[in-house]
């Protein structure tokens, strides 16, 4: 039987789930819970997937959550599975028999790739289709903010649009267009907008790729900046922290939630930005302060908000955030459908069982 070493994090869980038969049987009800509203018969997938993996399954995978507890395991392991715990020489000397480190996505900072090469380990990546599908919401926001979609769905009678405060009156089209009848003013074009993204990591990038389709001017602030030619290949440009909110005319945030992420979008950065700009968050609620978040839209200074994360969820009835009707929140769900997550993570069991067949260590 192989032994796999994953890092115990909410989504590679399910690789417990998928591939130990000895996983937790509350484990396995949470995860049939959790895709429920996408996939009705969890067990037929799991049964289905695992058709796919005989040559895997069954295996033993081991959750690690510490570097202490990796080291700790690597001696037996047969393949490692991380998405934020390093490997480094000291991890690969502790591995006896290591044949794989994948990485649960496509920047693979955190592994020593040159000492896995020595060692003859073979390292894998994987395009998060979670990943895409967050991108994909975030440009959804932006086009439903400049479209305002949200403002007028259904506003298409006469009866409507005078509901909603807008005064249908006829063009004269003996010489004009009848187009936008319902006289909307206020759209605008995302093409030519500067889009500056918090954080260029996995989300951040593929959020960098959607935008300069539509033309955008991206630019982009992280800790520690891109190399230039990184730079020119995704076609961005860097900021410092204040400069980005500065020069943005949509500020999108893509850290995560840390002890120095935490309110990093305070009220200072938030009165740097351009009047009107807007802001989008698929990432913690809690890296915005609440406080000027919310003072900012009160005083005009954000033009509007698209926010899939909330400082409580499900939000209370009463969430101050509610009464915007420049601020679009979505349930958290950029995430895309489940089959998002069950794909991701059949592709990573597939990779495993491909590499350890490649070395005869498959069960």
């Amino acid at each position: 039987m192989a032994v796999i070493v994953v890092e115990d994090d909410r989504v590679l869980r399910l690789l417990q789930v998928l591939l130990d038969p000895a996983a937790p049987q509350e484990r396995g009800a949470a995860y049939a819970d959790y895709v429920a509203h996408d996939l009705a018969d969890f067990e037929a997938w799991r049964a289905s997937a695992r058709s796919r993996l005989a040559r895997l399954f069954p295996a033993s995978v081991r959750m690690v959550a510490t570097e202490e507890e990796l080291r700790a395991q690597l001696h037996e392991a047969d393949a490692l599975v991380v998405e934020s715990l390093g490997v480094s020489e000291r991890e690969l000397a502790a591995a006896g028999r290591l044949v794989l480190v994948h990485k649960f996505g496509m920047i693979a900072d955190n592994v020593d790739l040159a000492a896995c090469a020595r060692r003859r380990v073979t390292v894998r990546t994987l395009r998060r289709r979670t990943n895409i599908a967050v991108a994909e919401h975030t440009l959804a926001l932006m086009l439903a903010l400049a479209k305002q979609i949200h403002r007028l769905n259904g506003k298409v009678s006469v009866e409507r649009l005078q509901e909603a405060g807008y005064a249908y009156r006829k063009y004269d089209t003996r010489h004009t267009g009848a187009n936008n009848y319902g006289r909307v003013g206020g759209l605008r074009l995302l093409r030519g907008m500067a889009l500056g993204l918090l954080g260029m990591g996995e989300i951040g990038r593929e959020v960098a790729g959607l935008a300069r389709v539509f033309g955008m001017n991206v630019l982009y602030h992280q800790r520690r900046r891109l190399p230039r030619e990184d730079e020119t290949k995704f076609g961005i440009d860097y900021r410092a922290f204040a400069d980005l909110f500065a020069d943005s005319d949509v500020v999108s945030i893509h850290v995560p939630l840390a002890p120095d992420t935490r309110r990093l979008v305070d009220r200072a950065a938030l009165q740097r930005m351009k009047p009107g700009a807007w802001l989008i968050n698929n990432s913690r609620a809690e890296v915005i302060e609440r406080a000027a978040l919310i003072e900012a839209l009160e005083s005009g200074k954000l033009g509007a908000a698209g926010l899939d994360v909330h400082y409580q969820e499900p939000c209370a009835a009463a969430d101050p955030l509610m009464k915007f009707e420049n601020v679009i929140l979505t349930p958290h769900y950029a995430g895309g459908p489940r089959s998002t997550l069950l794909d991701d993570i059949e592709e990573v069991a597939l990779g495993v069982q491909q590499a350890l067949a490649a070395r005869g260590k498959a069960a």
